[in-house]
C-alpha cells in the first residue's frame, strides 16, 4: 500500500543529542566525555539516558534541576546545526513526491516551537507535550494515525529505538522504518521494521520511487 504520509521522530533520527549532553555536563561541571561514556553504559544496559545524570549525581531531581537550568537561561534550544545534514533534503524531497511530512517526538512543548521555528520542510510539528501521552504508550501512536492523512497502513513512522519507535507503531497498525543512527539505533536491530535504513536520504528515495 503506497505511503501517503511519513512522520519523523525527533532526537536522533532529525536532531544530534550532542550539544544536549554537552549542556548537561556545562551544568554538572564535568567533562563532556564523562557525560558521554555513561550515556552509552546506560544505554547498553538497557536503562533511561537519564540514568547518566543521576551516576553523576546521585539522589538529584532531575526535573528540578531542570526547572533551574530554565531559571538560569540554559533550557531548551535547538539551533540548524542541531539538525543532521540529511534531514532538510530528505523532509523536501518527501514534500516534493507529494508525501504529507509530520514530526512527532518525546519532547516538551517548548521543543515543538523551537522546531516551528526553524521553518523545516513539514506539514505539521507535535510533541508528547502537546497531546499529553508519550511513546511507547499506544496511545501516542493512535494519535500519529488520527493525526496524520491515510489509513494506517499508510502512514510511516521513522524512528532510532525499536522498542520507543519501531514495535509500538507497528502494534497500533502503522509501517515502521528503523533509522541506524545515534548509540540505540546503530547498536539496537529492529527486526519487525518495514525498512531499516542508513540515512533519511535513503528513505526518501525508496517512498518517492512508489507508484502513486
Amino acid at each position: 500500500m503506497t505511503i501517503r504520509a511519513v512522520v519523523f521522530d525527533i532526537g536522533e533520527t532529525l536532531t544530534s543529542d550532542t550539544r544536549y549532553w554537552a549542556d548537561w555536563a556545562r551544568w554538572l561541571d564535568v567533562p563532556q566525555h564523562t557525560v558521554s561514556a555513561l550515556v552509552g553504559h546506560v544505554l547498553a544496559r538497557g536503562l533511561d539516558n537519564a540514568e547518566a545524570v543521576r551516576l553523576i549525581r546521585p539522589g538529584i531531581d532531575i526535573a528540578a534541576e531542570w526547572r533551574a537550568r530554565h531559571a538560569a537561561g540554559q533550557g531548551d534550544h535547538i539551533e540548524e546545526s542541531d539538525l543532521y545534514p540529511d534531514v532538510r533534503p530528505a523532509l523536501q524531497q518527501l514534500r516534493d513526491a507529494g508525501v504529507w511530512v509530520g514530526i512527532a517526538g518525546n519532547q516538551n512543548r517548548e521543543v515543538a516551537e523551537l522546531l516551528r521555528g526553524l521553518d523545516l520542510p513539514a506539514d505539521a510539528i507535535a510533541t508528547s507535550g502537546d497531546w499529553g501521552v508519550s511513546k511507547p504508550s499506544p496511545g501516542f501512536f493512535g494519535r500519529i494515525a488520527e493525526w496524520a492523512p491515510g489509513a494506517p497502513q499508510q502512514i510511516l513512522y521513522v524512528g532510532d529505538h525499536p522498542a520507543n519507535d519501531i514495535t509500538p507503531a507497528r502494534a497500533v497498525g502503522l509501517r515502521a522504518a528503523h533509522l541506524r543512527r545515534g548509540p540505540i539505533g546503530l547498536t539496537t536491530p529492529a527486526p519487525d521494521a518495514d525498512w531499516t535504513v542508513d540515512s533519511l536520504t535513503d528513505l526518501a528515495d525508496l517512498i518517492a520511487r512508489q507508484p502513486r
